[in-house]
């Protein structure tokens, strides 16, 4: 009998073994879709960069959602946006209200509320379009606010991102004032109070306020000219700005390689993650739609800026209890909370920094510092490589409680900014409010940054611990010798890579201030104060687990002392392991040979050999 076998199917099939497979011919709308694709290359060439772009690979991680909802709230509020400007009437001139709210027909009202009444009452879908545009508008700058927060505390600003993160920062204010000119523009009970406001905050600046007062208005407060130049301001000229300030952020983003967290095969010189196309276009083009969705479900639920309950503008009505949003509330609150003695006479000009220093220093003050915080980090660590994996905030403590700092002294400005209505919903004085809350603005932002940073070193040391003993099994183990010890259970090495990872830091040493001639150095008290802020930095520093370090925690007593060489970074040899009776400190009895010890695994800059 034959013990020869035959592939399935006919024997005459074995005479096309090896030969090559010939590809279907694409189908008539491929080729007329090629044939126009390569047509506009052949005018532009694109093809080059759409490549680039379709190929460029973005780590799968939530927190990079957080900018992708900024992004899509700036998509729909240009889409509603355009939508509104077509019932929209840009004009403060005189009209009588004849529309369908009756408790306002026939009062006397501008044009701009006229027509926003028209817009929420007789426009079909107009009220919703109303809300959707004024919600995503919240949601575009919360989306941002926080993608800066995520940003900051995982260091992504660092080399070669310093031009993206102000790119940020100025988005992030273009954001605030195109919100502020947005809800300005109905010309309501509450956007008058809050143009109002305004002229009034123009005017303190020294000398030339009145002057600026008046060219702004066109005219005495209230003119006619505001609101047509709001409009040409929130639908034309910030709205440029921001589309172009954003294509030029995306297009950084893309060209350069895009920041990752820390993992196992994950390093300065690779991205982990998914092509654009297909996988992360329709992951993108999915959530866009999940975010529309949530906005368009908020809007059809939650009422915002009701304009008809506030009527139009009358500057006669006492309108206490009105608020600002909340991106614009902090500078309301330091007004409050600014003492009035900052008022005074100088060269016959009154200056009221008690005002100016709230509503016109802060707002660019606080953007400001944000946008030149990586150039001044990097001056005082002398840190100049590029980064493209991100720090855990608990591996960088100072600047975690920078950030957190910063967080609530602007929490604290911006719950001012309620202090007339924290009176008098609880009863209390409102001077005895904006005491506290001028307590709380010198003593919470130090108590916080304190808080966090010894919070963040606990969770450093508790990493150090864990990479060394692994984790306690709370298993008790009884050796021959009769000794007891706990078993531990050994770590992966992702979970290990996690640990160890981050490179260890130390602060610069203060160089003399002369030179080898006994030559006074110029930059001497300049690297004086570089020193001290460095060491304000990083003397608390917790540092990550070297393979020496990793190897003597898994060798016995004798071999204890080599936990003490710092920063050894090529490990030392050995493989000998505890038996039961070995007794040894911390001892890891869960596995024998210690995978760390014959791997070299115990920092960042080992595990990439």
């Amino acid at each position: 009998m034959s013990t020869d076998t035959f592939p399935a199917g006919r024997p005459a099939d074995r005479l096309r073994d090896g030969d090559t497979a010939v590809d279907p011919a694409p189908s008539a709308a491929a080729r007329k879709a090629g044939g126009v694709a390569g047509w506009i290359d052949d005018r532009t060439g694109s093809a080059k960069g759409v490549n680039y772009l379709l190929r460029k690979v973005f780590p799968d991680h939530w927190s990079f959602m957080l900018g992708e909802i900024a992004m899509y709230s700036l998509i729909i509020c240009l889409i509603s946006g355009a939508l509104l400007t077509l019932w929209f009437v840009p004009s403060a001139g005189h009209t009588i209200y004849d529309g369908s709210y009756v408790p306002l027909r026939g009062q006397q009202m501008s044009e701009a509320y006229a027509s926003t009444l028209d817009i929420s009452f007789d426009v079909r879908g107009g009220l919703i379009v109303r809300q959707i545009h004024h919600w995503a508008a919240l949601m575009f700058i919360v989306g941002l606010t926080v993608h800066m927060f995520r940003v900051f505390f995982t260091g992504a600003f660092r080399k070669p991102r310093e031009l993206n993160w102000v790119i940020g920062t100025v988005l992030a204010l273009l954001a605030a004032i195109e919100g502020f000119a947005g809800y300005s523009l109905p010309d309501d009970l509450l956007s008058g109070t809050g143009i109002r406001a305004m002229e009034g905050f123009v005017q303190t600046a020294p000398v030339i306020g009145s002057y600026l007062a008046y060219g702004i208005f066109g005219g005495p407060f209230p003119g006619e000219a505001i609101i047509p130049r709001l409009y040409s301001a929130h639908v034309l000229l910030i709205p440029a700005i921001l589309v172009g300030l954003f294509t030029a952020h995306i297009v950084l983003v893309a060209v350069q390689k895009h920041t990752q967290f820390p993992g196992p095969g994950r390093t300065n010189d690779n991205v982990v993650g998914y092509r654009v196309m297909p996988v992360y276009a329709a992951k993108a083009g999915g959530f866009f739609f999940i975010v529309f969705g949530v906005i368009a479900l908020i809007s059809a639920l939650f009422t915002i800026n009701p304009i008809w309950a506030y009527g139009p503008y009358d500057p006669s009505p006492v309108t206490a209890g009105s608020q600002p949003d909340w991106y614009m509330g902090a500078y309301d609150g330091a007004l409050r909370l600014l003492p009035g003695w900052l008022e005074f006479s100088f060269l016959g000009f009154t200056m009221s920094l008690n005002i100016a220093l709230g509503a016109l220093v802060l707002l660019p003050l606080v953007y400001t510092v944000v946008g030149v915080y990586p150039f001044v980090e990097r001056w005082v660590t002398g840190d100049d490589r590029e980064h493209h994996l991100l720090d855990r905030p608990r591996n960088n403590p100072t600047r975690t409680g920078i950030g957190m700092a910063g967080i609530v002294a602007y929490s604290v400005f911006m719950f001012a900014a309620g202090n007339d209505i924290m009176a008098i919903k609880l009863g209390l004085s409102i001077n005895d409010i904006t005491w506290a809350f001028r307590i709380g603005l010198f003593v919470l932002p130090p108590l916080t940054f304190w808080v966090t940073k010894r919070i963040c070193l606990s969770l450093q040391r508790r990493d150090r611990d864990l990479a060394l003993h692994s984790r306690e099994s709370g298993r008790i183990i009884r050796g021959a010798d009769g000794s007891f010890h706990e078993r531990h259970d050994a770590l992966s090495d992702h979970d290990r890579w996690i640990l160890v990872q981050h490179e260890p830091v130390e602060p610069l040493q203060l160089t003399p201030d002369v030179d080898e001639n006994g030559v006074a150095r110029p930059a001497a008290r300049k690297d004086r104060l570089r020193a001290k802020l460095s060491h304000f930095y990083f003397k608390d520093a917790v540092n990550p687990v070297t393979p020496a370090e990793l190897a003597a925690a898994h060798h016995d007593g004798h071999h204890a002392e080599a936990i003490e060489a710092p920063f050894d970074y090529e490990g030392i040899e050995g493989t000998s392991d505890h038996g039961p009776a070995a007794g040894g400190d911390g001892a890891d009895t869960d596995a024998g040979r210690s995978e760390a010890s014959e791997r070299g695994i115990g920092s960042a800059s080992r595990l990439r050999e």
